[in-house]
C-alpha cells in the first residue's frame, strides 16, 4: 500500500477544477523514486505533474511552487531542462499544488558512459548569462554563497550528535568542517553562475539522441558550478540511484571535469582552482544531510502542507528502505574514509 495511492484522483480533481486542457487525459503515476515529489504523467499530452510531498527548501506551499517554476524557466534557456507548462495552485485535493512540466522521454543516465552528456548539460546551465542582481529573485542569491553554504551545513550538522555516528566518523567529518571554516574565512571567491544544486546522476534523463536533460530543478540558485560538478560525481551521488549506480575512478572524475571545461568555455578558467574545495564542501553538505534524514525520517508526517518534512510516511516503503540503506552506508567509517582518500588522489591528479 502506497501512502499516495489516491494521488491520481486528487490530481484529476485539481485539473478539472482548473479547467486544464488535458483534464480528461489518462493519468499514470510513475515509480516512487524521490523524497520530495510524486510524479504523474498526463498520458499523450507531453506533460508531467510534479506533486510536492514537501518543500526541501522549507517554503510555504505556494512559494515552493513559485520557486520551482522560476528554476525550470531559467534552466530551460540552456536547452537541457524541461519546459514549465504551468502551475496547479494549492487546493483541497492538492494541498501543496503541482507543477506541470514537459515530460522528457528517455532513460536514466548510465555511468560512466553518460558522464560526457551530463557534463555538457551542466555546462549549458552554467554558461547561461547571469542576470543583474536585482533580477535574480526569487532564486537564492546570497552575498557570499560559500558562507551561506557553510551555514546550511551547520544547520544539518546539528543532527550529527543524534545520528549515532562512530567516533572515527565524527572526527573525520569534524576535520573536514574545520577545513571548510578556514576556507570561508579566507579571502577570494569564484564567479557566480546559475547552478542546479541537485545534480546527482539520477536526476538526468538521456534522450534517444544522447542529450542529457536535468529534470529535477527545485533547488536552483546563484552559486558555484563546482558544487554541481561535485554532486554529479561524488561517491555519495553516483551510488545513490539504483538505475545509475556506479563507482567512478579518479581518472573518470578528472575526465568529467575536463569535458565540462571544454563545453562551458571561458567559465572554466576561474572555476578550476575551486574544484577540490567545493567538492569537499558538497560532500560535507551531503553527509550532514544523511545525518539529518536519519534523525528526522521517523517522525510523523506534518498535518500542515507547508515547509520541509522528511517523514518516511510520505514515500513508498521500498524507497524509504533504499534511502535508509544508502544513508547508513554513507555514514559508515569505510565510506567516509573512501571519499576523503579520493580527495587526496584528485588533488595529486590536478596538481600534476
Amino acid at each position: 500500500m502506497s501512502p499516495h495511492d489516491d494521488v491520481i484522483p486528487r490530481l484529476r480533481q485539481a485539473l478539472q477544477a482548473a479547467g486544464h486542457a488535458h483534464a480528461l487525459a489518462a493519468l499514470e503515476r510513475l515509480p516512487d523514486k524521490g523524497l520530495a515529489h510524486d510524479h504523474v504523467r498526463l498520458v499523450g499530452s507531453g506533460v508531467l505533474a510534479r506533486i510536492p510531498k514537501q518543500s526541501q527548501m522549507g517554503w510555504a506551499a505556494a512559494d515552493n511552487l513559485a520557486y520551482q517554476r522560476a528554476c525550470f524557466e531559467r534552466a530551460a534557456a540552456g536547452g537541457h531542462a524541461p519546459v514549465c507548462h504551468g502551475v496547479l495552485p494549492p487546493s483541497a485535493p492538492l494541498p501543496r499544488g503541482a507543477l506541470l512540466v514537459q515530460a522528457i522521454e528517455g532513460r536514466t543516465a548510465r555511468l560512466p558512459a553518460d558522464l560526457g552528456a551530463v557534463a555538457r548539460a551542466l555546462a549549458a546551465l552554467h554558461a547561461l548569462p547571469v542576470p543583474e542582481s536585482t533580477q535574480r529573485a526569487p532564486l537564492l542569491d546570497p552575498a557570499d554563497p560559500l558562507r551561506a553554504l557553510c551555514e546550511e551545513i551547520a544547520i544539518q550538522a546539528g543532527h550529527l550528535a543524534a545520528a549515532g555516528l562512530a567516533p572515527a566518523v565524527a572526527r573525520r567529518i569534524d576535520a573536514e568542517w574545520q577545513r571548510l571554516q578556514k576556507r570561508v574565512a579566507a579571502p577570494g571567491r569564484p564567479p557566480v553562475h546559475l547552478i542546479a544544486f541537485d545534480a546527482h546522476p539520477g536526476n538526468f534523463i538521456v534522450q534517444p539522441d544522447g542529450r542529457a536533460v536535468l529534470v529535477d530543478l527545485e533547488k536552483c540558485r546563484y552559486g558555484y558550478p563546482g558544487l554541481d560538478l561535485a554532486h554529479a560525481t561524488l561517491y555519495t551521488s553516483t551510488t545513490w540511484d539504483v538505475d545509475s549506480n556506479a563507482v567512478l575512478t579518479p581518472g573518470q572524475v578528472v575526465a568529467f571535469y575536463r569535458d565540462w571545461a571544454q563545453a562551458v568555455g571561458p567559465v572554466a578558467a576561474a572555476a578550476q582552482a575551486w574544484h577540490l574545495p567545493l567538492r569537499r564542501a558538497m560532500w560535507l553538505w551531503s553527509v550532514t544531510w544523511c545525518a539529518k534524514w536519519r534523525v528526522t525520517s521517523g517522525a510523523r508526517a506534518s498535518a500542515v502542507p507547508d515547509g520541509e518534512d522528511w517523514s518516511g510516511e510520505h514515500s513508498d516503503a521500498a524507497l524509504v528502505a533504499h534511502v535508509r540503506e544508502r544513508v547508513d552506508h554513507y555514514l559508515s567509517a569505510v565510506v567516509v574514509g573512501r571519499v576523503i582518500d579520493e580527495f587526496a588522489e584528485l588533488e595529486r591528479e590536478w596538481s600534476a
